[in-house]
């Protein structure tokens, strides 16, 4: 698995390319790239407008492993190609007018969502431990409520109902998002000290 990585950083650029803001810039863009290409991979739910995706995956990811800068970085960057007219939302959609819709909330948390990643994961004290993965595990989940509490916010203004706002916004993904904070923290075990070591 080691090995895949390293293949895969080495195709990436990011340890061919040797003056540290290219990588960087580098890093931020293949980030923003992710997260719109994890868009495209939505899963409708019946009953809600807000699909599953494998974005707030992405997101964990880009805070975890560019830090809590960068990553929010990588996010803005994101949601500015969509602004500017690139079909990088869910669907091939883009535009303002996308963001303030029932999914824009959680698409526009994603930078802070990143940061906060970053923040905490700095601070979770990951010794390698089990306490340390529990600890580095709560720093992610706790991270990712912020695009669940994002989406529950614009969806409550649309809606006009917390309750209901909640009960298609948040409730659904609570599990799904443990799962990737789960999957987000192995990835991260692996290659985070690596990966921050380079930018």
């Amino acid at each position: 698995m080691s090995h895949v990585m390293t293949q895969i950083r080495t195709l990436a650029g990011t340890e061919v390319v040797r003056e540290k803001g290219a990588r960087r810039a580098l890093a931020v863009t293949l980030f923003a790239v992710a997260t719109a290409l994890s868009a495209h991979a939505a899963v409708p739910i019946p009953g809600t407008a807000v699909p599953i995706s494998m974005q707030t995956l992405v997101v964990s990811l880009a805070g975890l492993l560019l830090g809590a800068r960068l990553g929010a970085l990588s996010q803005a960057l994101y949601l500015m190609a969509g602004i500017a007219g690139l079909p990088v939302f869910a669907n091939g959609a883009f535009g303002m007018a996308y963001l303030m819709g029932p999914t824009g909330g959680f698409l526009l948390a994603f930078p802070a969502a990143a940061a906060a990643t970053g923040w905490l994961a700095e601070r979770a004290r990951d010794d390698g431990s089990w306490a340390g993965a529990a600890r580095l595990f709560g720093a992610i989940f706790l991270a990712t409520l912020l695009v669940l509490v994002g989406g529950w916010a614009q969806l409550t203004l649309l809606v006009g109902d917390p309750r209901a706002a909640f009960a298609l916004g948040v409730a659904p993904f609570v599990v799904g998002d443990m799962l990737k904070s789960l999957l987000a923290l192995l990835v991260a075990r692996r290659l985070r000290k690596r990966t921050l070591g380079l930018l």
